[in-house]
């Protein structure tokens, strides 16, 4: 029997490349987006379904389900993909602006996972799937709300492989680095920049360049696709899976480094923070 992978956030960058991917690789797919209307370069793919869900939304992630289990028959890889990063400097912050990144970023990730937990038990097992980032490893200057999701996740994910392994369920956390995608113009669209705070203008220009470096990517969506296939389907129980695209020194610095000397080598990267 074809298996069935389904995957929020499809509406462009990594989640339509996966979408894609999985379905060009013999899977059926339930590719979900906020706005079906937004998505783009899933038409004409016969084992494809494009379907509203909103990750805040419980109606339509239980809703999606259903339509995922009358058009395939059963769910055995559930892809967490939906997210989306800002940048600013905390002082500045609207407290709204942060809820809301948590909202999706966490939140709507433990939305998804409560909702798809009896599914899959009900199945005898299955996988979930959770994109991550690099920046759930280490700390970034202008970042501190995004990389704070992506810590939450960690934490979150790594706690819940134990508990859903007794119900046959394999959990996986996805850490990728830069990627060529929309999302940094969508980060750029939310970023607060100095919130109205001048005083840090000087840092803000001082750690512009260090920041673009890092946000350029050198991971196409369609890497990336391939390097989460072959997590979701390598048969392990394997918790993590780096994939440091253009961030490797920063990776292998929180790994090898004591405290101290990695806090160093950090505020070398980012001119300001000495």
């Amino acid at each position: 029997m074809k298996k069935t992978m389904l995957i929020t956030g499809s509406s462009s960058g990594v989640g339509v490349a996966t979408a894609r991917y999985f379905a060009e690789h013999g899977f059926n797919v339930v590719a979900t987006v906020r706005n079906p209307d937004t998505a783009h370069g899933l038409d004409g793919i016969a084992n494809l379904m494009v379907v509203r869900l909103d990750v805040e939304d419980t109606a339509t992630i239980e809703s999606a389900l259903t339509v995922a289990l009358e058009r395939f028959g059963r769910i055995d890889v559930v892809i967490n993909n939906a997210g989306y990063g800002q940048y600013g400097v905390i002082e500045g912050m609207p407290i709204e602006k942060i809820r809301k990144n948590y909202d999706v970023n966490v939140f709507g990730v433990i939305n998804v996972i409560q909702r798809v937990i009896p599914i899959l038990r009900q199945q005898g097992g299955g996988i979930i799937l959770n994109v991550g980032s690099c920046g759930g490893i280490f700390g970034l200057p202008n970042s501190a709300v995004y990389i704070s999701t992506k810590f939450a996740l960690e934490g979150f994910i790594e706690s819940i492989a134990y508990e859903l392994a007794s119900q046959h369920i394999v959990v996986k956390l996805f850490e990728p680095g830069g990627i060529m995608t929309p999302f940094h113009e969508r980060s750029a669209r939310e970023s607060n920049g100095n919130g109205n705070v001048p005083a840090y203008d000087a840092f803000l220009a001082s750690t512009q360049e260090a920041m673009t470096k890092l946000a350029e990517g050198v991971a196409t969506p369609e890497q990336v696709a391939k390097d989460i296939y072959a997590a979701a389907t390598d048969g392990t129980d394997r918790l993590r899976y780096c994939a440091p695209y253009g961030v490797e020194h920063l990776v292998k610095a929180r790994r090898e480094l004591d405290d101290q000397a990695y806090e160093r080598f950090m505020r070398a990267q980012f001119p300001g923070t000495n």
